[in-house]
């Protein structure tokens, strides 16, 4: 058991310090630090917020005994902005940008999870010509986010390959994105009513030239990996979690569907028009890391599948609604969520009348979705920790705000 105790320390002029928050470190005698804990069975270890495997500054305080996982800390809050505060202080229009500096591997899922909040808010619907448009640059940017996530979580496992392969291909995204809105990462594409630049001269023949490259593409990920065997040592049966443990916990996106719940918002709640589009719910059965692969490696064919209905039939008309410049939603809340790549995005805003929110709450899938994390690596090695945080597919950008 973890002793919470804390012991004195005193100052120089024998203030006595105010205990510290109860921690994994607590039981660590700061008094005594020659004492030897060579003959000790438990130690403390740091992971990050340096570490390239935390995936940002993200710190994960182990207690190992040797290299088997008794318990873990996360500790997190080094790249807090406030973002949630800085809403209440911003217009509904001044305050779209800062979405995107969330999630900065999915600014267009976060642009489109806050737009259509604040228009349910103000019960104003995108016109079919804008949802359309949404629908094939959100889905675009799962598939960028899914392939920065397969590069960089192939590379902490020790496969360096799949990273060039991964980066090569989402090169292909970055550019239409780059060629719509002009942004490659912080892609700030929607508005509230719709979207504010129509599509480019060729967009849907540059969508068309994506969606003959990509399949090939995700095979070739295939190839290195769904049967290397060092792969398949690394991921299977490491970080399972059960559908039971993982609704319990609120556990969504890729992660909670690898569990065997066939949970998808586009699909149980739908929004925007994904209710017009024909798609599969991927599924795993172990709840490890490797079926969390498979899954979002599934989930990248649908995304192709959806993107290809959609720009086979992107209607004529306008691409914003009837909103007034000066945004004032009528007194009430709402709450709306979308399917991130990462899982349940969700904005709950109160609104006063004002044209600033009263207040807004993000439910943010990476923040939630951590907290699985000391439930599945205890009893793991300490390269586990490194293989479950990777496909947990974290940005701390959304975990701090």
């Amino acid at each position: 058991m973890i002793d919470q105790k804390t012991p004195d320390r005193k100052t120089s002029d024998d203030h006595a310090l105010p205990n510290a928050v109860p921690s994994l470190t607590s039981n660590l005698d700061l008094e005594a630090p020659d004492k030897p804990y060579l003959d000790s069975n438990e130690i403390i270890l740091n992971m990050g917020p340096q570490h390239p495997a935390t995936h940002g500054v993200l710190r994960v305080i182990l207690k190992l005994d040797g290299e088997k996982v008794m318990g873990t800390e996360c500790v997190i809050g080094y790249l807090h902005r406030g973002v949630e505060k800085i809403a209440e202080n911003r217009t509904y229009t001044m305050f779209n940008p800062y979405v995107d500096r969330m999630d900065y591997c999915a600014a267009v899922s976060n642009g489109l999870g806050y737009c259509e909040a604040v228009e349910r808010l103000m019960n104003v619907e995108a016109p079919p010509r804008a949802q359309y448009i949404r629908v094939i640059l959100t889905e675009l940017q799962r598939l960028a986010s899914h392939q920065l996530w397969l590069g960089t979580h192939a590379l902490d496992i020790g496969a360096m390959t799949p990273l060039f392969y991964t980066f090569r291909d989402r090169e292909e995204i970055l550019k239409i994105f780059e060629k719509y809105c002009g942004a490659r990462l912080t892609t700030h594409a929607f508005r509230i009513g719709g979207c504010q630049y129509e599509i480019y001269p060729g967009f849907e023949k540059d969508v068309k030239n994506f969606l003959a490259f990509a399949p090939p593409k995700i095979d070739e990920y295939e190839t290195l990996l769904t049967s290397n065997r060092i792969w398949l040592e690394r991921t299977k049966n490491v970080g399972v979690i059960s559908a039971k443990d993982a609704i319990a916990l609120g556990v969504t996106g890729p992660v909670l569907r690898a569990s065997g719940v066939k949970w998808d918002i586009r699909k149980a709640v739908p929004y925007a028009n994904y209710s017009k589009f024909d798609f599969e719910i991927p599924v795993g059965t172990n709840g490890d890391t490797y079926d969390r692969y498979l899954v979002r490696m599934a989930e990248m064919r649908q995304s192709l599948r959806i993107i290809e209905q959609a720009v086979n039939g992107i209607p004529e008309g306008p691409i914003m609604a009837k909103v007034p410049k000066l945004i004032k939603p009528p007194v009430g809340e709402i709450y709306h969520s979308i399917e991130a790549p990462k899982g349940e995005l969700g904005y709950f805003i109160v609104s006063d009348g004002s044209t600033q929110p009263y207040r807004l709450r993000v439910r943010p899938p990476s923040f939630v979705n951590l907290q699985a994390l000391d439930l599945m690596v205890r009893g793991a090695l300490v390269a586990d920790v490194v293989a479950v945080i990777g496909t947990f597919d974290i940005v701390l950008g959304e975990v701090d705000r």
